[in-house]
């Protein structure tokens, strides 16, 4: 047999003071009033009616606690003005039908006193417990939502500066001559560019090639197609 909840004994508390109360009513209804003959019975609308009284309390119980009544001080006034005065006048009556029966059953007068508190107490102790869980989802809706948590905002860095390449300082034994066309538009001095490539290709070992040759001037800033390239050589060779 599985543990029973707080709720399960919630539900048990509620139906058995429920039940005690309503029997408690109805039995009261049939005790005969002072002098009644011996062939007194009750009304049928006094046995009916000692129903309602247990009935009423629970029932405005509930409404008092079950609705989400909203804000305001007409709804406030309704509640109480309106509904507490139904669920107190419902328990008096039923306290004095159950105090009553007490009585006539010949219990002293503390029991009669007390034992109807313990039943509707038990009753509004148990409903109350019921209404924990609606309660607690009702003021989780009237919370306000959290405010969205934003994300930090990450300060930008600020990419470094470029770092200028080192000037690399030509050679002291290669003068860089400027491309006369680029200056002054007019023909480039082949001959002597390409005496000064090639007794730099001698001093290194380095056949006077064509391709040495242009690779030559072309690190002088002098760009020579091949034909230019292949008479300058030429040229060269007959001077040498």
């Amino acid at each position: 047999m599985s543990r029973m909840t707080g709720r399960s004994w919630a539900y048990v508390g509620a139906g058995l003071a429920g039940t005690v109360s309503v029997g408690a009513n109805v039995s009261h209804s049939f005790v005969p009033p002072a002098g009644a003959p011996a062939t007194w019975a009750p009304h049928a609308g006094a046995v009916i009616g000692s129903v309602f009284w247990p009935l009423a309390v629970v029932v405005s119980l509930e409404i008092m606690t079950r609705i989400d009544w909203p804000e305001g001080w007409r709804w406030i006034a309704l509640r109480w003005l309106g509904l507490a005065p139904v669920s107190v006048g419902a328990a008096i009556v039923s306290y004095r039908h159950m105090s009553g029966l007490l009585t006539f059953y010949g219990e002293d007068v503390i029991t009669a006193t007390i034992g109807p508190l313990v039943v509707d107490g038990l009753m509004v102790l148990a409903s109350g417990a019921l209404l924990v869980a609606p309660s607690a989802r009702r003021a989780a809706r009237r919370r306000p939502a959290p405010a969205p948590v934003q994300a930090p905002v990450q300060a930008s860095v600020a990419a470094p500066p470029p770092v200028p390449a080192p000037s690399v300082p030509a050679p002291a034994d290669r003068p860089v001559v400027a491309a006369p066309e680029a200056a002054a538009g007019v023909p480039a001095d082949l001959h002597a560019v390409g005496r000064q490539v090639a007794a730099e290709l001698a001093e290194k070992d380095v056949p006077l090639t064509r391709k040495a040759l242009v690779t030559g001037l072309r690190e002088r800033g002098i760009p020579v197609g091949t034909t230019r390239a292949t008479e300058l050589l030429a040229e060269l060779k007959a001077a040498a």
